[in-house]
């Protein structure tokens, strides 16, 4: 699965042929959706930066704009549709300037054809295995202004790439996303991810350390570790292990890493976080159902007796750590009752924070085609009172760190996370990228405020 060095020098080959024509020329990443989505971003920017393209985040400046789409609801792909389409009179009014489409929304094959009906002004489109070849599509797009796509139709098991050596340009000087491992195994049956991601693939750990350390060694304070489902890295390591090592480097920082699937969320997993200071403490733990008929048709491949054995070892081994938490509400076929038992393990657990969101039926999944759809009015009913106890909890959570001392990375602007990830402000404008130390003397539901510790 991994591109050769063959392909990866013939597109640095076509980038530098491409400087001078497009030197002074501007470009415009804009990314929709998860972590995992902005890590591929830097890596599209990275490919145009090496093209002689310059970053801009203005699109009357931009001389090709290229979104990087999310499709893991209906509301994110309407959003893109919109975005799209209101490109359409500035494209007019500057014909030469290029624009790209690309992500998880790219690999659906109703967009493909849609774009191609509807947006004939988009010039290209290109798939999510498809970034090592930026530069020859910018190419191609300079050429010939004839819409083209660039999207494998490999099945799920045969699709999917693991690229390395690749320019990344990082929208921060102090926080870094490091993808480990890539696309889904699992097929709930809501989502659409497997199918647009590719099966599972995990980069080789050297290649994963190497990135680090040159992060760490060029001052990176707060690292991330991305995948798909994150603890199920299968490369010469298991994710403890690597976990571990990355976690091992001299110096002043933190490694986080997401997202977590219980089935691979392993005692060694938290034994780590527990031994390691640098690991922040932090595990986001989506259980999306609390009822076991439910989580069966989600095929989540888990039980809420299950869950809950992992969320309280957490709670038990991690006294210091903060649970995130996704829900659906609304499932198809989810009566009150079943609602009920997801509202009973959010107050057993007490989250942190909880993503929640109302089901949204998503083309070609398992889940699309089952019978049985709640009303929107009382997906939102639902939505609301689960909402409404977890900003009780949440309250209750943040009350509990007034008067203690949290080591806080600002981020600028009198505002920064802490290790737990919260948001922190504070009484000192201190620049971003600094470790300090915050007495926290009040609490919101969703922020502490306090005062610089000298």
């Amino acid at each position: 699965m991994n591109i050769s060095n063959e392909q990866i020098f013939l597109q640095q080959h076509i980038a530098a042929s491409l400087c001078d024509t497009l030197a002074g020329k501007k470009a415009l990443v804009r990314t929709f959706g998860c972590q995992q989505n902005e890590a591929d971003g830097e890596r599209i920017m990275g490919a145009l930066v090496a093209c002689g393209y310059t970053p801009t985040d203005e699109l009357t400046e931009a001389d090709i704009v290229i979104l990087n789409t999310c499709a893991i609801r209906e509301h994110a792909e309407q959003r893109v549709l919109g975005v799209i389409g209101s490109m359409k009179k500035e494209k007019e009014k500057r014909p030469s300037m290029l624009i790209g489409m690309c992500g998880c929304m790219a690999q659906e094959q109703h967009r493909q054809e849609l774009l191609q009906k509807s947006y004939p002004f988009v010039d290209f489109l290109f798939g999510t295995d498809m970034h090592h070849r930026v530069p020859e599509i910018v190419q191609n797009a300079l050429n010939s202004r004839k819409q083209k796509q660039y999207v494998t139709d490999a099945p799920h098991g045969e699709f999917g790439v693991i690229t390395e050596g690749t320019p990344v340009f990082r929208d921060s000087d102090y926080k870094a996303r490091v993808s480990v491992m890539y696309g889904c195994n699992n097929f709930c049956s809501y989502c659409i991810v497997p199918y647009v991601r590719g099966h599972e693939r995990s980069r080789a750990s050297a290649d994963v350390l190497g990135e680090m350390r040159s992060l760490v060694d060029g001052g990176y304070k707060d690292i991330m570790l991305l995948g798909q489902n994150v603890n199920s890295y299968r490369g010469d390591k298991t994710f403890p292990e690597l976990l571990s090592a990355c976690a091992s480097f001299d110096g002043e920082y933190w490694v986080r890493f997401m997202t977590s699937h219980p089935k691979d969320a392993s005692a060694e997993l938290v034994q780590v976080m527990a031994q390691h200071p640098r690991v922040a403490r932090h595990f986001h733990l989506p259980f999306q159902s609390g009822n076991d008929r439910i989580l069966h048709a989600m095929n989540r491949k888990y039980n809420r007796e299950q869950y809950l054995e992992k969320a309280m070892r957490i709670k038990e081994m991690l006294p210091d750590a903060a649970i995130t938490s996704d829900v659906i509400v609304g499932f198809p076929t989810e009566t009150e009752s079943e609602f009920l038992d997801t509202v009973e393990l959010v107050k057993t657990v007490g989250f942190d924070m909880l993503y929640t969101f109302i089901y949204s039926p998503r083309k070609g999944t398992v889940a699309e085609k089952m019978v049985g759809r709640i009303p929107h009015e009382e997906q939102v009913r639902r939505f609301q009172y689960l909402s409404d106890i977890q900003d009780a909890i949440a309250q209750t959570k943040n009350d509990a760190y007034v008067g203690k001392t949290l080591r806080v990375l600002s981020d600028g602007n009198f505002v920064g996370r802490s290790s737990q990830n919260k948001i922190v402000a504070f009484d000192a404008d201190v620049p971003a990228g600094t470790f300090i130390n915050v007495e926290i003397k009040s609490a919101k539901q969703y922020k502490l405020v306090g005062e610089l510790k000298k």
